[in-house]
């Protein structure tokens, strides 16, 4: 039984050639083929780096087809590498179904690790970057993207959004409407270019910027998640309609003792457990 090939994930640059690593200019002229998202980009890429791999076309279109001869291709023992336009296959890029193929098959995937454009916008946004929400694109049907934004409104991660420049500004005033005007966020654009940009701003002073300029170049959206403190403040409004007295209930029809029910009580109010305990005498 001949032994079947690996699947390599390859990360290419997203802007700057000298990102290229080492390991990935090896690895590209190693393989027996290169799946790459558009083979006119790509040769621009390969022949920069002297790689003489044949290439396919693998991309978000026949993603399902292609994928199925080229795992037939690895079950003949060939190595192949993935790589797309720019960045790392698989985020808001094809890869992710052909991988999904490999485990099913028992064949071997690996990832050359590199430039992705999420991260590299996240951890120089000057938003908080421990906890972080990927969303790529926003869906293009309009209920489903709807959705997408009603559930970013109480996300209390950082949320990443990419967009195009002619999307931008009607993105950006259906991210004011959800999320309102004050929401923090940065703009990233042309991300390890000469002409990189970062402009961490609100969402209601990026539309205002915008009035005057004309949006250019992909963008990345990095977008603060709602504080804490919000978060707080509006589980605490929505017990203001309920007596101490109903609130108390609400936690001993759930068979909690009078003084953890108490302790609920005030923790939903923001008060201490005395305040609760004086106002029940």
């Amino acid at each position: 039984m001949s032994q079947t090939g690996t699947v390599y994930l390859v990360a290419t640059p997203i802007g700057n050639l000298e990102d290229m690593t080492f390991r990935a200019v090896r690895i590209l002229k190693e393989v027996d083929l290169i799946a790459a998202e558009d083979t006119r980009n790509s040769i621009k890429l390969l022949n920069h780096f002297e790689i003489d791999t044949p290439m396919t076309s693998y991309h978000e279109f026949n993603k399902v087809e292609k994928a199925v001869t080229l795992i037939e291709k690895l079950k003949e023992g060939q190595n192949i590498a993935v790589i797309t336009d720019a960045g790392t296959p698989g985020i808001s890029d094809p890869g992710e179904e052909l991988v999904r193929m490999c485990y099913d098959e028992g064949i071997e995937v690996t990832s050359v690790p590199g430039p992705a454009a999420c991260i590299t916008a996240v951890t120089m946004s000057g938003q908080a970057c421990r906890r972080f929400a990927f969303e790529a694109f926003l869906p293009k049907d309009k209920k489903e993207r709807r959705r997408v934004l009603e559930e970013t409104k109480n996300e209390t991660r950082t949320v990443i959004i990419y967009e195009a420049p002619h999307h931008l500004i009607g993105t950006l005033k259906e991210l004011a409407e959800v999320l309102g005007e004050d929401r923090g966020i940065t703009l990233c654009r042309e991300l390890t270019k000469k002409h990189e940009e970062k402009e961490k701003t609100t969402i209601g002073g990026a539309l205002k910027s915008y009035e005057t300029k004309e949006p250019r170049g992909e963008y990345v959206l990095v977008i603060a998640g709602k504080s804490k403190a919000e978060v707080l403040e509006e589980a605490r409004a929505a017990y203001e309609d309920m007596t101490i007295e109903e609130h108390m209930d609400m936690y001993l029809s759930k068979g909690m003792d009078k003084k953890e029910a108490m302790k609920a009580v005030a923790k939903d109010r923001g008060v201490s457990k005395r305040d609760i305990y004086n106002a029940l005498l």
